[in-house]
């Protein structure tokens, strides 16, 4: 593992603009963030003209080892999942300790669905084993149990009944009682619950049963200023997912992202025509709404996370690693600052995941770590000019 200076450099710190500073990496943390002099026979790292950031944060994921392996090409050095089936995440968040080539991952393994819910009726051809369920109350603690053997970092609930996906007839969804025993539970086991919610009314149900934070915007009607107040108070977390929004409502972001040479550069051209893709499945003027949720929430103060819901290869309208960059540039549609929706994708998802080595730029941190050129900081597009992109102070091969 090789020390270096990278000099020249502007630093957004994950939470601040530092300016143009020194930063010194050893031992695949980092030493030093403006210090005085460079120790003698140290790399230096030219960034005249870039911006260093953290490592960016994916809040919102489904992944594999190629998807992690494109999201650090696009200086992604964390991803969150939000479901997994275990046989595959456990042996790959083996992988992601022992090789810094790959975007680190977190994972509540398995999420608690009807067992003919959502998302089974997208997952037809994946080959998933049968998921292990609750359909009783007295079920749920070998349920959450049963994902905390299996590493779970916290756990994930899921309340839908698809016709935000256009299903028909409905799909059954998970019992309010469920939901709060699972709460419950899993409180009681030091995890946080996190909820997929993309309608008005379950998320009424699951700020009741007191989940921990949402994965999602609701997006089928106007929110409520009743119920902003109650997220708020609340204290929970949202990851709006403005990217998978926009593919479910026909918002041609993912469309437009797809032509973008920085994009396209790294990615398959399998990949490219499934991030132009869109579900389509709501009507278009539900995105506004989100927006408007959104920026309703900023308001009120509620702590937005940046991610995606970037899955597998046929999902349309989403991408590991370039379409985080699009997500920031859609928070802004919501009334961010760059600044923000930087820290959109870095400090905060750190600290609410309890991701206390990453996520900021200070001494004795990871040294994950994304060199762009231009400013972000003023001109949120650059974010996707990755230049160079260290995991624990290794530098990734960007093809």
């Amino acid at each position: 593992m090789t020390d270096f200076v990278i000099a020249g450099a502007r630093v957004f710190d994950g939470e601040d603009v530092l300016g143009v500073v020194d930063v010194a990496v050893a031992d695949g943390k980092i030493e030093s963030v403006g210090g005085h002099g460079r120790p003698e026979g140290v790399a230096v790292v030219d960034g005249a003209g870039a911006t260093l950031l953290p490592g960016l944060i994916d809040a919102h994921t489904h992944t594999d080892e190629g998807a992690l392996r494109q999201a650090l090409t696009f200086g992604i050095t964390t991803e969150l999942d939000m479901l997994s089936i275990p046989d595959r995440m456990v042996p790959l968040r083996r992988l992601t300790a022992e090789s810094n080539a790959l975007a680190d991952v977190r994972s509540p393994s398995v999420g608690l669905t009807h067992p003919d819910g959502h998302p089974h009726q997208l997952r037809k051809g994946e080959g998933d084993p049968p998921w292990p369920t609750a359909t009783t109350v007295a079920e749920v603690p070998a349920f959450v149990e049963g994902r905390i053997a299996e590493g779970a970092d916290y756990i994930k609930v899921l309340v839908e009944d698809g016709h935000v996906f256009g299903s028909d007839p409905l799909l059954p969804t998970l019992a309010p009682e469920l939901v709060a025993a699972t709460v419950a539970e899993s409180h009681a086991r030091g995890k946080m619950v996190l909820a997929h919610v993309m309608t008005r009314q379950t998320v009424e149900q699951v700020v009741d049963a007191g989940v921990d934070g949402l994965t999602h915007l609701f997006f089928d009607r106007p929110h409520t200023d009743a119920l902003v107040e109650k997220i708020a108070a609340a204290g929970m977390l949202v990851i709006p997912t403005l990217t998978v929004i926009a593919s479910i409502t026909g918002e041609p972001a993912g469309e437009q992202l797809a032509k973008d040479p920085r994009v396209r550069a790294k990615m398959t051209p399998e990949w490219v025509d499934s991030l132009a893709g869109a579900f389509a499945a709501s009507p278009r003027e539900n995105f506004g709404y989100a927006l408007d949720t959104l920026a309703a929430l900023k308001a009120a103060g509620v702590d937005l996370l940046a991610g995606t819901d970037a899955a597998h290869l046929g999902a349309p309208g989403m991408a590991h690693g370039a379409s985080l960059h699009d997500e920031l540039r859609l928070l802004m549609r919501g009334g961010f600052t760059e600044v923000e929706a930087l820290r959109a994708a870095t400090s905060v998802p750190a600290r609410r995941f309890g991701l206390d080595d990453r996520g900021r730029i200070r001494p004795g941190l990871r040294a994950d770590l994304t060199l762009v050129g231009g400013d972000p900081t003023t001109t949120i597009g650059a974010t996707l000019d990755v230049r160079r992109v260290w995991r624990g102070g290794e530098e990734a091969d960007l093809g």
